[in-house]
């Protein structure tokens, strides 16, 4: 899974409002243009997003592996048929289009993953919606971005504890069963942790946050995110 990393890459010295403001540029684009040379813009974009974070594209698909079973399914069931031909392959190009849109919006949320701290995020989002509603936001964020590669290393070891005990040579059905309930349980146990845990260091709506501040850098950033959010009127 993507976390953080530090590093001194373009994307990690950018201010994280011109990345968020980037993320919904390029989803409005990548939704709003389905032509094939907007797909082919749109993919360059992508990819250099991922070199400005210096991620692999490799590692990128590793980590939205599951998802790209959905959305790879998505065109192939779209594509069959309960009588003859069985396989209409032009059922499945506006899904398939459908599924690499949303593909480039996770590679570019991979390169910001990649390059914002969690505390940067929150500090953006509140910074930017006022009031309670962005400080609900920002929290939420934060616990989320902190909270879910806890859960997958959880996951992971339940699934080793399994295997190392022959877990693994049982039904299909029977694994995931087993796998989902102690997953569940255990990710019930780390909320109630986590709820005391954020009493005994009395949690604050309004804490300390980190100072954002935009530079050169992020001009020709919100100046490409200008582009891609007009682009759909031309």
């Amino acid at each position: 899974m993507l976390t953080y990393e530090p590093d001194e890459t373009l994307a990690h010295r950018l201010d994280p409002r011109s990345k968020l403001a980037f993320q919904v540029g390029f989803a409005i684009a990548a939704i709003a243009r389905i032509t094939p040379r907007a797909l082919v813009v749109l993919t360059v974009v992508a990819l250099l997003a991922l070199a400005a974070a210096r991620v692999p594209l490799r590692r990128a698909l590793y980590a939205y592996r599951f998802a790209l079973v959905a959305l790879a399914a998505a065109p192939l069931v779209s594509a069959l048929t309960l009588g003859r031909p069985w396989l209409d392959l032009e059922a499945a190009i506006v899904p398939a289009l459908a599924s690499y849109r949303v593909l480039l919006i996770l590679l570019v949320s991979a390169a910001y993953v990649r390059s914002t701290a969690v505390r940067d995020s929150r500090a953006a989002i509140q910074r930017t919606i006022p009031g309670k509603a962005g400080q609900l936001l920002g929290v939420g964020v934060g616990l989320v971005f902190r909270f879910l590669p806890v859960l997958f290393a959880d996951l992971r070891t339940i699934r080793e504890a399994s295997a190392a005990r022959l877990g693994d040579q049982r039904g299909p059905i029977d694994r995931a069963a087993r796998v989902g309930t102690l997953g569940l349980s255990r990710a019930f146990a780390r909320a109630d942790r986590l709820s005391l845990a954020l009493q005994a260091r009395c949690f604050s709506w309004n804490p300390t946050l980190p100072a954002l501040s935009f530079s050169r850098l992020d001009v020709p950033v919100l100046a490409l995110t200008l582009v891609l959010v007009v682009s759909p009127l031309f």
